[in-house]
């Protein structure tokens, strides 16, 4: 079960000026910068769920992107294929855990991830 929001994420074609654009003139506060990894993230007021912006350059098929929270990625996996949703991939690792992502009948993007490294 999807328990709440995790993160969004944008494709740019130029992180420097994301960097600008995001930050400086829309005001949000800079929660990470990975720019030598083709990432950048900003929080939204006090909200912990971020925009990540993610360079075209880095990630060729990046379309914008919805994550949610569950308990295990991989659990859910298995529930959510036999439900018939097929994903983009395999549950992969990521620092804080596990994620995979998949797409809606109608194009869009979604994820889910965990926190089961914390």
């Amino acid at each position: 079960m999807m328990e709440k929001y995790d993160n969004f994420f944008l494709g740019v074609d130029n992180l420097q000026e994301a960097k600008k654009y995001y930050g400086d003139i829309l005001g949000f506060n800079l929660k990470f910068d990975f720019s030598n990894n083709g990432m950048i993230a900003y929080n939204v007021g006090g909200e912990e769920p971020a925009i990540i912006l993610k360079d075209r350059k880095y990630f060729e098929n990046i379309k914008p992107t919805i994550w949610f929270v569950v308990e295990n990625v991989k659990e859910e996996y298995k529930k959510m294929v036999e439900k018939g949703i097929s994903f983009l991939s395999e549950p992969f690792e990521i620092k804080t855990g596990f994620a995979v992502e998949f797409e809606d009948p109608f194009g869009n993007r979604l994820g889910i991830t965990d926190y089961c490294k914390k």
